[in-house]
């Protein structure tokens, strides 16, 4: 199968500029590495980066940074507390739990304890070890243009977190997918050169997507909407619209269509002499795989062909391959 389509090939090809035509691809870094929630569509995404880039060859991907593989053991967790209004079958339910984790619990002994500090320990030097690879000096000699967040989660341990920013203010590319925003919450320079942090989501749901800006190359020549058959869509805070140009947005909250609003999907900008795109969208294995038998699927395979071309866009044009504004558009309803 092809990886798009010819319409979104064609169009996602319409928009290159002359820029496009340099003598070697650009060269980017891939971290999928997290800290926090792990998405399962992870090995989707780095599939699907690889497979854009081979295609498309106006990239190569020259390094993932990949989750350390250490094996951590996991004390017994307790069952979540019951809700003030729980129903009688909820609360036997809830003593069943109860039992299980104490008798779990029980067999939990100080060599197991031991064992999960062990792992643990292990697992936070192997995770400095491969972002150390994200140092700006290690950027710099391997000649990287880019590096992407597919959905990366939690405080990552990078070696020179301010100066990593830095790399990107002074010419570089950065693109984040989906939980790339649930990632540094609290790091303020992080969500300034982004403008997004995650605030929260609902339970996945059909949207119905409105272009900003149809010209744009991360528009994937899909038009002036986009209807999604189901995605866990993102709440997103930290977001000053005068510092960034919306590229999708819904109209109303994605869980509520009562509660009409603007409510960001994508948005790219400048960041001092560099450049950021950002897709709130990727939750799902069947947006980034064009896999017509993957299981449970969801989106049909039209959808994902039209994902990849809106990250196609965008990658290029944070690689200042093609022509696209990223003048503020903060009026846009």
């Amino acid at each position: 199968m092809k990886l798009l389509p010819p319409s979104l090939l064609l169009a996602a090809f319409a928009v290159f500029s002359p820029l496009a035509h340099t003598a070697e691809p650009k060269r980017l870094v891939v971290c999928t590495v997290t800290a926090g929630f792990r998405h399962s569509s992870i090995a989707e995404a780095e599939k699907a980066l690889q497979q854009l880039a081979d295609e498309s060859k106006a990239f190569t991907i020259v390094d993932f940074i990949r989750q350390p593989e250490v094996t951590v053991p996991k004390k017994p967790a307790a069952p979540r507390a019951l809700k003030p209004d729980a129903d009688e079958k909820a609360k036997a339910r809830f003593a069943e739990d109860m039992k299980k984790h104490e008798a779990a619990l029980a067999q939990w002994t100080p060599e197991n304890e031991a064992a999960m500090k062990g792992a643990q320990a292990e697992f936070q030097t192997r995770m400095k070890k491969s972002l150390a690879r994200l140092a700006p000096e290690n950027l710099v000699a391997r000649q990287v243009d880019a590096v992407i967040f597919a959905n990366t989660t939690g405080d990552l341990p990078l070696p020179d977190p301010d100066g990593f920013v830095k790399w990107i203010a002074d010419g570089h590319a950065f693109i984040g997918m989906h939980s790339a925003t649930d990632t540094f919450q609290s790091w303020g320079p992080y969500f300034e050169m982004l403008q997004g942090t995650f605030d929260g989501h609902g339970a996945q749901v059909p949207a119905d997507l409105i272009a900003a800006d149809t010209a744009h190359p991360a528009n994937g020549g899909i038009g002036a909407t986009w209807n999604l058959e189901q995605e866990e869509m993102y709440l997103i805070r930290n977001h000053d619209r005068a510092k960034l140009r919306t590229l999708w947005f819904l109209r109303h909250h994605p869980n509520d269509p009562s509660k009409a609003g603007y409510f960001p999907v994508s948005w790219c900008r400048q960041a001092g002499a560099g450049r950021v795109f950002y897709t709130s969208l990727g939750h799902r294995e069947d947006l980034w795989s064009a896999d017509p038998a993957l299981k449970d699927r969801k989106n049909p395979v039209e959808i994902s062909q039209k994902y990849r071309a809106h990250l196609l866009g965008g990658i290029r044009w944070a690689l200042g391959l093609v022509e696209g504004s990223a003048a503020p558009n903060p009026d846009v309803r």
